[in-house]
């Protein structure tokens, strides 16, 4: 009888992470090493790296780290070219992001480069690197982590919207450019999810409110569910999908008024 139960496992994969000791990225870089990914994990501090991988160890799956800063791409590159033990990448995920929040009148040059830098350049340049590797295989899965700031006006502010907008439009031009690679890219947009970044605001219980009252399922995301769709999109399952955009928002993003 013919099956038809996708894999949603990644054993044998190798996936590499950006900011992947905080947040969203060591929930995605987590539920990758125990799906049986080997994981590179890229953060820009040795200590938060050090710690996460004796975290996963008990997985016993490989894990590789990288200090690195986004902002310096051609430093995480020449790290990867120069380590011998990854042989191939099957997995990207560029989710190292920052925000600065200014209103738009107030926006500096400094502030625009710096996010722009990290949300947008290093992001496209990592992804042409590993797609670069990819072709070889012939597959791939390169994951951008955006936001629902990037479809919907939000009080974020209006940089990091701008380069969210564009990682979006930026997922779907490579899918078209690299599908005849057997290169898949997709992006993932969170709303609202427990994390070092979004603490102090989720401190105040009116914001909370406001965040709820748009959110058709009426609460916070957790963290699990993010990875799920990580998982998802990394696995075979997926394969597919290309070019798409997988707001994981509790509704947010239908809402109307």
């Amino acid at each position: 009888m013919e099956t038809y139960l996708p894999d949603f496992h990644l054993k044998g994969k190798t996936a590499v992470i950006t900011g992947a000791t905080k947040g969203i990225g060591r929930a995605i870089a987590s539920s990758y090493a125990e799906a049986g990914a080997n994981v590179v994990l890229i953060s820009r501090t040795e200590e938060d790296l050090y710690r996460f991988k004796e975290e996963l160890i008990p997985f016993g799956t490989t894990i590789h780290t990288i200090v690195g800063d986004v902002q310096n791409y051609q430093e995480i590159i020449s790290a990867i070219e120069h380590m011998d033990e990854i042989k191939e990448i099957n997995v990207w995920v560029n989710n190292a992001g920052i925000n600065i929040r200014s209103e738009a009148e107030k926006v500096s040059e400094d502030e625009w480069e710096k996010i722009v830098d990290v949300n947008m350049k290093g992001a496209f340049f990592l992804s042409q690197f590993a797609a670069r590797k990819m072709k070889d295989l012939n597959y791939g899965k390169i994951i951008n982590i955006t936001s629902v700031a990037g479809h919907v006006a939000l009080r974020t502010g209006v940089v990091y919207g701008m380069t969210k907008a564009a990682l979006i439009q930026m997922t779907k031009t490579l899918a078209l450019e690299w599908g005849k690679y057997g290169i898949r890219i997709n992006a993932i947009g969170p709303w609202y999810f427990e994390t070092a970044l979004t603490e102090k605001l989720l401190q105040d219980e009116q914001y909370v409110q406001d965040i709820v009252d748009r959110t058709p399922l009426r609460r916070i995301g957790e963290l699990k569910e993010l990875a799920g769709a990580a998982v998802f999109l990394a696995s075979e399952a997926s394969d597919y999908i290309t070019g798409q955009t997988l707001f994981v928002d509790g509704g947010m993003t239908i809402y109307g008024f």
